[in-house]
């Protein structure tokens, strides 16, 4: 199991922020990011869910604060992340910042909207500005088009893009699309890995980035 991140790592950008009202009226707290803010990469997933209060310290990051500290989705990639050469090397984060409820069923979680997205980038820009990686591994749809919407670019069929390097010259870092790892165990396979050869391609897609 990953080691839970430290409180004292909260990257918190702001005191508050109230841009998505239908966000803010729901959200117990900010996900902000976490982790050593000159990390070689940063990690970014699409949302907070709406977190597990019965957990012991992995919550989820509504509960946290802390963005990837779920039971499920958070201890997935860390230990993703981890088994690809960079345990204590990443910084984690989200392109959307607050849990997003689904409308029908508040205490569940739908995707985040193009105008959240946009909302909550001018953080995500901050964020890997500020840490600098030498790749942005963004987890899911959502994350990858936020990343690719600073450089002006749409996503044209995520599947296809996993593992598909892109430079993103105005961050000065490159975006390696990943499957969100709620869904992980269903998309590697489909895409014809089995978790050892996923974490390997990964390995080998950052070790191209870097030596290039």
């Amino acid at each position: 199991m990953p080691s839970f991140p430290d409180p004292d790592d909260r990257n918190a950008l702001a005191d508050d922020c109230r841009r998505c009202p239908a966000l803010t009226e729901h959200r117990q707290c900010i996900s902000w990011g976490n982790g050593p803010t000159d990390a070689a990469l940063v990690v970014v997933g699409e949302a907070p869910a709406a977190g597990d209060p019965d957990a012991d310290r992995w919550r989820g990051g509504n509960l946290t604060g802390m963005a990837y500290t779920s039971r499920r989705s958070g201890r997935k990639i860390r230990e993703i992340v981890a088994d690809a050469g960079f345990a204590g090397d990443a910084y984690y984060t989200n392109a959307v910042k607050c849990f997003p409820p689904d409308p029908d069923d508040p205490s569940d979680n739908r995707e985040p909207t193009a105008e959240e997205r946009a909302n909550c980038r001018p953080y995500l820009v901050e964020e890997i500005r500020q840490v600098d990686p030498v790749a942005v591994l963004a987890t899911g749809k959502h994350a990858t088009k936020s990343v690719l919407a600073v450089e002006g670019r749409d996503l044209d069929g995520f599947l296809d893009a996993v593992l598909e390097p892109v430079a993103c010259d105005s961050l000065g870092t490159t975006l390696v699309p990943l499957v969100h790892p709620s869904y992980q165990e269903v998309w590697i396979g489909r895409l014809g890995y089995d978790r050892e050869e996923y974490v390997a391609a990964i390995r080998e897609t950052l070790a191209e980035i870097a030596g290039g």
